[in-house]
């Protein structure tokens, strides 16, 4: 290993860190909404940066390019679509969470339904955690890690083994940070990684095109533009893994299900000054989507030149960073899949707590007719992440074994946690006399009837489609139920806002500008744009 990579990985590394010491040591967090949310003190440079950070995990790095190299550029429409999504939740959703005053996205579920229907639903964010986000982010980072640094061949141990070592290393670093620091810390390290993100994903476009060109860039560009034209097109066909269609049926609504249901990425914005922080702290988070692909996608298609037969694909992003930049920008790479990762990773953590402590822990205390004190509250929440995070480190390795690859196992399993949460969650926005009994079949339903179609029987349709048709069948039911079974008393929002809520004055204005833009990648990366050049 290069002395240099290891210097510049940890000199960023350091750095995050320290800034985020240096900043929160005067701040003392011995409440939850202190810990869990910053005070509700985030500016909109920490909610967009910390949003955008969130998302971008090491899965993200590995499973989008290893996707792009494999199949084409269909799966830019993740990120892309999210851009809308995330300006509907802007919009609409955010103004009605802290006018209510939520710390968790559930309490507008409590308010709307019940306090059952409410932790309900924190059971099922709690169960997509344990299963899918904080193992696969470990997996996804050592996986990464060893890519950049080769930690199997510098000890001589086996490549399970070594993803074993480092997911360890990971966790129990993620951990101590989370459990020392707290929201704010989190989303001071994330501003720096931003920069650190910004840097790197223009170096690897930068010497990949040159690694590509044999020393001339816009050779590179030209070599990459004129050939495998099936993989440069984002308008996936019908028999492709992700067909255009979904966009406008499953994905849109796992879209804006992630961005603004989602409690471990809405966390950041529901702990901002007031809702014009919010607007544009998530605006901000959109103008990081749209440069995304410089580090999810493209490397993958700069790959497919110059490695046209790996055998485990799942390298292919680390494979690329490790051969064509010098070490000092590889130490930076390795230090933002790093981050990207504990980020996702602290992120999780905190949302596990939030979660546990504010709508199962407590009410059940309160039930029982023990005070909540509230260092004891977050002192069980400490003890619940590092009980989470130790069966995550144990679990975590064994994912490269999953049938269907690693993509497969995050798209799929995401899938049970996500639509059937978004569908009750529109019901009680958009109705006023739904009952409790409504949201509790709809939520059990779905779920059982979405595994149902993946695991029983096939139905011959997408995934996606399946989920859209889900959302109006139990959507409809629910109405149905609503019809027979009404509330006694007609459902009115509650206003208990903790911060100010008026809105960004110039919003549609750059909401204009951000779909414009998100237009255009579509049409660069499709058959009337460079995937359809001769």
């Amino acid at each position: 290993m290069s002395p240099t990579i290891l210097l510049s990985f940890l000199f960023v590394t350091v750095a995050a860190a320290g800034v985020s010491f240096y900043a929160t040591r005067k701040r003392t967090q011995q409440t939850p909404v202190s810990f869990y949310l910053g005070n509700r003190s985030l500016g909109f440079w920490m909610i967009g940066s910390s949003m955008f950070l969130t998302n971008m995990s090491a899965n993200q790095f590995i499973g989008e390019n290893e996707f792009v190299y494999t199949t084409n550029m269909s799966v830019m429409a993740w990120g892309m679509s999210s851009v809308l999504a995330m300006l509907v939740v802007a919009e609409f959703l955010m103004p009605m969470y802290l006018r209510i005053g939520a710390v968790t996205t559930p309490d507008f579920l409590a308010k709307r339904f019940d306090a059952q229907t409410q932790r309900i639903v924190s059971v099922v964010f709690l169960l997509g955690y344990f299963v899918n986000l904080i193992p696969t982010v470990l997996y996804g980072c050592a996986v990464a890690v060893n890519g950049i640094f080769h930690i199997d061949q510098w000890l001589g141990i086996s490549y399970f083994s070594a993803i074993r070592l480092i997911v360890l290393v990971v966790g129990v670093i993620g951990l101590l940070y989370n459990v020392l620091g707290g929201l704010r810390a989190i989303t001071i390290t994330d501003v720096v990684q931003g920069v650190g993100m910004l840097i790197g994903g223009v170096m690897i476009v930068y010497y990949g095109f040159r690694y590509l060109g044999g020393g001339n860039i816009w050779r590179g560009i030209e070599t990459l533009t004129l050939s495998h034209h099936e993989h440069l097109n984002a308008i996936g066909g019908p028999g492709d893994v992700l067909p255009f269609g979904t966009i406008f049926t499953g994905m849109l609504l796992i879209n804006i299900y992630y961005w603004g249901m989602e409690q471990y990425i809405v966390q950041e914005a529901l702990a901002s000054k007031n809702l014009k922080e919010s607007q544009k702290g998530i605006a901000l988070a959109c103008v990081g989507k749209l440069f995304a692909p410089l580090l999810l996608n493209v490397p993958g298609l700069i790959a497919l030149h110059l490695y046209p037969s790996l055998e485990n694909t799942a390298t292919v992003f680390p494979r690329l960073v490790s051969d064509i930049l010098p070490p000092v920008f590889i130490g930076l790479v390795a230090a933002v899949v790093f981050g990207g990762a504990l980020s996702t990773f602290n992120a999780g953590l905190n949302s596990t707590g939030t979660l546990f402590i504010m709508n199962l822990y407590k009410p059940w205390l309160e039930r029982n007719g023990v005070p909540a004190n509230e260092r004891q509250l977050l002192r069980s929440g400490k003890v619940l992440q590092t009980g989470v995070t130790i069966l995550a480190i144990i679990f975590s390795p064994y994912i490269m074994y999953f049938d269907g690859g690693f993509y497969n196992y995050l798209q799929k399993v995401s899938s049970f946690f996500s639509v059937p949460v978004f569908t009750i969650m529109v019901v009680g926005l958009l109705t006023k006399k739904v009952p409790p009994l409504a949201a509790k079949i709809g939520i059990i339903f779905f779920v059982a009837v979405y595994a149902a179609t993946q695991f029983l029987f096939d139905t011959g349709l997408h995934y996606l489609h399946v989920l859209a048709i889900l959302f109006i069948v139990v959507s409809a039911m629910m109405l149905l139920i609503g019809r027979l079974k009404p509330m006694s008393e007609v459902y009115a929002l509650p206003r208990r806002a903790a911060v100010n809520i008026v809105p960004w004055k110039n919003r549609y204005l750059y909401y204009g500008l951000l779909l414009i833009v998100m237009v255009g990648m579509f049409i660069l990366f499709s058959p009337a744009g460079i995937a359809g050049k001769q």
